[in-house]
């Protein structure tokens, strides 16, 4: 089946011939996702959506690419945890920089940086950049924003969670471990009220808020959740891919 949505899978003879107009870079990351998801959990997911959500969109006419993804992302609140992989802000803010050089040289002109891992924060790099690329819309999508995650999954929790696991079931069910051998994902809360009502924020110290790596219970996961999941916020993504082709720099605001 030809992909020519997805760059590193398009041969010089497509690409040659397409002129994309939205480029999609796949950010995730690298870590301990409890006991039972891989490390790459993040990136798999991301790359997995952009994918997914560019061939929809692609299949209305759009002509949109995803690039490569970055597979590693700030995880400085985690370097005690054995064989995490940590990227800067600085250094990603490097990467950006470079990936906006390209695509000016390429003439491309509306860039979505689709973000798969909650320790990643791109928009005071947008801010920085905006203006250095006014040519190039720029923008952040964190793809587990896109729906709210009650009207999916039972439990709560951000890492390694019911929703994460039952992605990873539905897209890679032989690199997750069956559920009996996961943590239950229970996690220490701050003792800050401020920090829980959201308007003080600090990171969280992994390894002293929970034991497993995992945040909130995966237990209730099931492939068919992931599916249902994945299919709505794709069509979303798609979507959004659609009304970004249809809109020029001048004409963003109602």
């Amino acid at each position: 089946m030809a992909t020519p949505y997805i760059l590193s899978e398009t041969p010089w003879k497509t690409v040659r011939d397409t002129r994309y107009e939205i480029a999609v870079l796949p950010w995730g990351a690298t870590e301990a996702h409890n006991y039972h998801l891989p490390f790459g959990t993040d990136t798999i997911e991301t790359v997995y959506i952009a994918n997914a959500s560019a061939q929809k969109a692609w299949e209305k006419g759009i002509r949109v690419v995803t690039l490569p993804a970055i597979p590693l992302g700030v995880n400085t609140s985690q370097m005690d945890i054995y064989m995490t992989m940590n990227l800067n802000p600085s250094t990603q803010f490097s990467i950006l920089t470079d990936i906006l050089d390209n695509l000016k040289q390429h003439g491309i002109c509306k860039f979505v940086v689709l973000n798969g891992h909650g320790g990643n924060d791109f928009k005071t790099m947008i801010r920085e950049l905006q203006p250095k690329y006014p040519d190039i819309f720029i923008c952040q999508l964190n793809w587990y924003e896109a729906a709210p995650l009650d009207q999916f999954f039972e439990e709560k929790g951000d890492h390694a969670n019911e929703m994460e696991t039952s992605i990873m079931m539905h897209i890679t069910p032989g690199l997750v471990l069956p559920l009996d051998e996961a943590g239950e994902g229970k996690a220490r809360q701050p003792k800050f009220s401020a920090r829980k009502e959201g308007w003080v924020w600090f990171p969280r110290a992994w390894t002293r808020v929970t034991e497993d790596t995992g945040i909130g219970n995966p237990k209730k996961a099931t492939a068919a959740k992931g599916q249902q999941y994945l299919e709505v916020i794709t069509d979303k993504i798609a979507n959004f891919f659609l009304e970004l082709s249809a809109t020029s720099q001048e004409d963003l605001y109602e």
